[in-house]
């Protein structure tokens, strides 16, 4: 089966059920808020927030819980705070059902979009 192909974050989030879109909403509405010199773009079939031709955070909705991938070093940082969602590398998976942590999401955005501005500047 071939993957759909998405030409923006709004065909992405057009797919889902109304309350799914919704979530997933909140979900860009923070990260812009976090991050507004970011670049909106699909990136491996997913919304992906970008800063200096750099990935900066990905979002993505499943059956049974909504994605965020803000790379190993996103996660590392609030290890602690994550202790409750299931978590592997670049991952986190909150699950559908719960409240999504998004004060959490914006505090991992603002320290993703600082490592990515000063590693673009060495």
């Amino acid at each position: 089966m071939e993957r759909r192909q998405y030409k923006d974050i709004d065909d992405y989030i057009s797919v889902f059920p109304d309350d799914i879109q919704s979530v997933l909403q909140e979900i860009r509405r923070v990260i812009k808020e976090s991050a507004p010199e970011a670049e909106e773009a699909i990136r491996y079939g997913m919304p992906t927030f970008r800063i200096r031709d750099r990935n900066l955070v990905h979002f993505a909705g499943f059956k049974r819980h909504f994605g965020f991938y803000p790379t190993p070093s996103g996660i590392d940082a609030y290890r602690d705070e994550l202790s409750t969602y299931q978590v592997s590398k670049g991952a986190i998976q909150f699950p559908m059902g719960r409240p999504v942590p998004f004060d959490l999401i914006r505090k991992i955005v603002k320290s993703r979009v600082q490592e990515v501005l000063a590693k673009s500047k060495k």
